[in-house]
């Protein structure tokens, strides 16, 4: 049975989950990295399929990873030739995803100043990602080309109790799509084998608390706007 304060860790570990953009450099220790993935493979997969593989970069291989990165996105000759392998994003946007869009990304850089005329501010902005934020540990996840959509489902729920189970050790995540656009730089850099694709990144570590994108706080509808109880 759970008791309410087992419920109330659960729901606080949840609900305190937020991107964080700026980390502090307090190294994370491999122990719980390890046990972090460890409760978050109890997500479910179909048949038990298991569908992940997680790539943990730390140190001098982070480093090299966002060196390479950062290099191609900085010219946009080179960034052009770095198209997505899937499609994150839907291909055209409607109401009322758009303006949900629109409105984070208009807060985020809001809090940070930049102004819709300093394209060089907001690209700088997003080339942060390719720097895990400067968070002590970075993460890649892959999935065998095999897969169906039914595991990409799976992987949802495995990158969500990461998340969670890294809240619930009083640290800090932001998962991270920007990085699907230069997934033939992090095959080359990770030495992936051809039948694994890049799924996202995720940076880890402890939320720098003196930063102001930490403050940002997204919306989310009541569960009223988007449930339908069939009678």
């Amino acid at each position: 049975m759970i008791n309410n304060a087992q419920q109330q860790a659960v729901d606080a570990a949840i609900t305190s989950r937020r991107s964080i953009r700026a980390f502090l450099p307090t190294p994370v220790a491999r122990a719980d990295i390890e046990a972090i993935l460890d409760v978050a493979a109890r997500a479910p997969s179909g048949t038990n399929t298991q569908p992940w593989r997680v790539h943990v970069l730390t140190g001098a291989p982070k480093e090299r990873l966002g060196d390479a990165i950062l290099a191609a996105y900085a010219d946009p000759a080179q960034a052009a030739q770095h198209t997505e392998e899937y499609h994150y994003y839907p291909r055209e946007w409607v109401s009322p995803f758009i303006e949900r869009r629109r409105k984070v990304g208009w807060d985020l850089y809001a809090l940070l100043g930049l102004t819709r005329d300093n394209k060089a501010g907001m690209a700088a902005q997003h080339g942060r990602n390719y720097r895990f934020f400067d968070a002590p540990v970075g993460l890649i996840f892959t999935i065998d080309r095999v897969m169906a959509q039914g595991s990409w489902l799976d992987y949802g729920m495995f990158l969500q109790n990461i998340m969670v189970a890294a809240r619930g050790r009083g640290l800090d995540t932001c998962p991270q799509a920007a990085f699907t656009q230069f997934h033939r730089i992090i095959a080359k850099q990770l030495q992936l084998p051809a039948n694994e694709m890049v799924v996202c990144g995720m940076a880890l570590g402890y939320a720098d608390p003196d930063r102001i994108e930490n403050t940002l706080v997204t919306e989310r509808e009541p569960a009223v706007s988007f449930t339908r109880f069939v009678e």
